[in-house]
């Protein structure tokens, strides 16, 4: 079983720390702002003229009760005046409505636009971001956090604006309350302090627990996904892994639930307590009111608008004590949003970066490289030296783990070394424009992408600036041999592929292979790289894709990796990698006479064909 959740140094700690959130609110305002000014000023104005709306409606009843108790006093009194206030006060209560039913749209507009918003920038930001950041288990989980938040911040949006809007009212109700006497103000603010208190604590323990639950709720989502999902459901059924998979899904649940539940209990327990200051000191209030109407101090409708005032601020200064440690626990949120955005790619562009030559004349040149992943002192790849001359074909063979594919991601700086350089053309690959030097490799990795797009599109992808070439598509198809699995498709190139959505085909892992592999025959590129996308294929099918890949990338630079001997023999030099290490290299033939790693792995292979 998974061990218990560690606790992590970055939960806020300390009361400074805690509140110090709040200092996230602000830039969270400023991206509103920029969503839609005009949808942001309208709410506020909307928000506005409807604060000042209850304080209005008591005024307007305080005057009507005054004039009927005046009546009923056989005193004289203007009838007509009755219900002329009766009047106004109806169309207060119907520009009331009318007004937040407006609220409500303003804000959903807004709302939509904001996550659409965040949502998009957040994809822009993660596509910044090096590749080596997505396979870190600790950023993968900021960045799970920052993702909730797209939908989840939106109530506290609405949250803010509503206490933007109590506290407008709050002081027009209170300018009543502080004229009668202004220590029921003192006594109100007073009371509702132990309940700040007392809430804010629980929201920071609740904060504490969901941030240490992040990789749990991670697994248990991808629990969910094997366990009802097109493409485990095969597995799932043949090993009889669902009662498993929902056995360890309801482990996790409950252990989340136990801690959530103990903290729920004690925060209703303990606040139901707490509550008891602040209604104590209301009903206080309202008697000390009420001796001072016995005394003749207020009218009767002085009374109706004391006890109403004085009500309602007390309703919602409660409101905006739990709104605000509602908003101060939110924060906490928002700060892995804002901390995934201030992450910075390592791999970036200089200001003055230089284009990639075209043609590469002299080629790559690995120096003393070495490459450990962060927070790890392995070395996958351990001061590796060899040329990479333009035209040529190489192949890298070697046991998995041996450190294959990581030089394939060196040499399209998806990662950069440790230790040593890099050289394309006697200059440092870091010198170079990153997305230029891209935009020159073509490479199809062993786990390839499938996209639930249309046909056209999977291969497309491959240079997307050419996505409406047809002509290019189909002709990246022709080489890839995926243009005979495509004309087979009900509606060819505009043929939704996979089971996502509806209408959609989905293909065998031989012909997505073919699709794949065209993807990287659309980017014209001086550098093609094959990483065993061709794995599933029988070896005649995967003997036919490299022949033509090495047929169509005569003159160019290409790299094959395979573990079929029947294919790499095909390359100009081989590189045999063991343990991080280039430990030979020559011709197929060249490697077999010598008699060393690479004539034991070939006979090895040799005998399972005998």
């Amino acid at each position: 079983m998974r061990p218990a959740p560690p606790k992590s140094t970055d939960i806020p700690q300390s009361w400074r720390e805690r509140l110090g959130a709040l200092r996230n609110v602000p830039p969270l305002l400023r991206i509103v702002w920029q969503t839609s000014p005009a949808l942001s000023i309208a709410t506020l104005l909307l928000r506005a003229i409807s604060a000042l709306f209850p304080l209005a409606t008591l005024w307007i009843s305080k005057l009507i009760i005054d004039l009927v108790v005046r009546a009923l006093r056989h005193a004289p009194v203007d009838h007509s005046a009755i219900w002329k206030l009766l009047i106004l006060e109806l169309l207060l209560a119907i520009a009331s409505d009318t007004t937040g039913r407006f609220i409500s749209l303003v804000d959903s507009l807004l709302g939509d636009r904001f996550t659409n918003h965040i949502s998009i920038r957040l994809m822009e930001h993660a596509n910044s971001l090096d590749l080596v950041s997505f396979e870190d288990p600790v950023f993968y989980d900021k960045m799970e956090r920052a993702r909730r938040q797209t939908t989840a911040r939106l109530g506290m949006l609405a949250g803010l604006a509503g206490m933007a809007q109590q506290f407008l009212t709050l002081l027009s109700l209170l300018s009543a309350v502080i004229f009668f006497s202004p220590w029921l103000l003192v006594l109100l603010i007073v009371a509702t302090v132990p309940v700040f208190f007392g809430e804010t604590r629980f929201a920071l323990l609740n904060y504490s627990m969901l941030y240490r639950y992040t990789p749990e709720r991670r697994e248990l989502d991808y629990l969910r996904y094997l366990g009802a999902s097109n493409e485990s459901a095969k597995e799932v059924k043949i090993f009889g892994l669902g009662k498993y998979l929902v056995e360890r899904s309801k482990r996790l649940f409950e252990r989340f639930y136990a801690e959530n539940k103990g903290l729920a209990t004690k925060r209703a327990v303990q606040g139901t307590l707490i509550n008891l200051v602040p209604t104590g000191a209301y009903y206080g209030a309202y008697a000390f009111i009420i001796l001072r109407a016995l005394a003749g101090a207020l009218t009767v409708g002085d009374l109706t608008l004391m006890v109403g005032a004085f009500s309602r601020s007390r309703n919602i200064m409660e409101s905006l004590v739990s709104s605000l440690v509602g908003i101060s626990e939110q924060a906490l949120f928002i700060k892995d949003l804002f901390d995934f955005f201030a992450t910075n790619p390592a791999i970036a562009s200089r200001p003055d970066a230089l284009p990639v030559p075209r043609p590469i004349r002299r080629g790559f040149e690995f120096q003393n490289v070495s490459f450990s992943y962060p927070g790890s002192d392995r070395k996958v790849l351990d001061k590796i030296s060899f040329e990479f001359y333009p035209g040529e074909k190489i192949a890298l063979v070697g046991e998995n783990g041996a450190g294959k594919t990581t030089l394939v991601k060196l040499l399209a700086r998806l990662y950069d070394p440790t230790e040593g350089r890099i050289l394309l053309d006697g200059i440092d690959l870091r010198d170079y424009n990153v997305d230029d030097l891209r935009h020159e490799i073509g490479v199809i990795f062993q786990d390839y992408m499938r996209y639930d797009m249309l046909a056209a599109e999977n291969i497309g992808f491959g240079r997307i600036d050419e996505l409406q070439d047809h002509e290019r598509i189909t002709n990246s198809a022709e080489k890839s041999l995926a243009a005979a699995v495509v004309a087979k498709l009900p509606n060819t190139y505009q043929q939704m592929l996979g089971r996502r959505f509806e209408g959609g085909v989905d293909l065998s892992t031989g012909q997505w292979q073919k699709v794949s592999l065209a993807r990287a025959y659309m980017r014209d590129a001086q550098i093609l790289i094959l990483d065993e996308p061709t794995a599933s294929l029988d070896a005649r099918a995967e003997f036919e894709v490299y022949q033509r890949f090495v047929d169509l990338t005569a003159g160019k630079m290409a790299v094959l990796i395979s573990h079929r001997f029947s294919t790499v023999r095909m390359a100009d030099r081989i590189l045999v990698l063991e343990n991080g290490q280039i430990v030979e290299q020559g011709s197929h033939g060249d490697l077999v006479q010598l008699g060393g790693k690479y004539a034991e792995l070939f006979e090895l292979q040799a005998a399972g064909y005998r």
